[in-house]
């Protein structure tokens, strides 16, 4: 009598093993079709009454940018708001239309059963899982400019440079690999 109960439950063990890897199948095939879908994903936001827009790829990463005829009525430091404004916004938006595209696939994966599920003694890890930090969307500290109210336009904007060494530019000693200091 163990021996007929053993097979029916290996007999049962692995028709929910071929059914797992049928599914598993099935989720790479979806994987791959998602992953072409997602590389052809653009986004493209404007800013500032249209004088500015910003097209980024699936990735985030800028592709093109537009400045329109009315971009000479802004000033340098309003331009660069209004490109990064339209990135960020452009960004956003390339992110949730790559999430919606993920959503069946992630809806899908969520129904298969847990390695713990089949294996007896094997841990759930799922819940070890970290969770990525949201990143900042605003320049580092220390990496701020005056902003225009802060200073004139049209006063230049001093440099500092403070890891500099001093270089002796006279030509009456020669140096090189045959000068015998070396």
């Amino acid at each position: 009598m163990s021996g007929a109960r053993s097979r029916l439950v290996n007999e049962r063990t692995r028709a929910d093993m071929t059914e797992v890897l049928d599914e598993v199948q099935q989720q790479l095939r979806m994987i791959a079709r998602v992953q072409q879908e997602r590389a052809r994903l653009t986004a493209t936001a404007e800013t500032r009454n249209r004088r500015v827009a910003v097209t980024v790829n699936a990735d985030g990463l800028v592709i093109e940018t537009k400045f329109g005829a009315e971009i000479g009525d802004l000033s340098y430091p309003e331009i660069a708001r209004a490109v990064t404004e339209a990135a960020q916004q452009a960004a956003a938006e390339v992110a949730r239309l790559g999430g919606e595209l993920m959503a069946p696939l992630q809806d899908r994966r969520a129904r298969l059963p847990k390695l713990s599920d089949l294996i007896e003694g094997m841990p759930d890890l799922s819940a070890e899982m970290p969770t990525p930090p949201s990143v900042p969307t605003t320049p580092p500290e220390g990496a701020q400019r005056p902003t225009a109210a802060a200073r004139d336009e049209d006063e230049p904007v001093e440099m500092r440079f403070t890891d500099v060494e001093e270089v002796d530019h006279g030509r009456g000693k020669a140096h090189g690999v045959t000068d015998s200091s070396w």
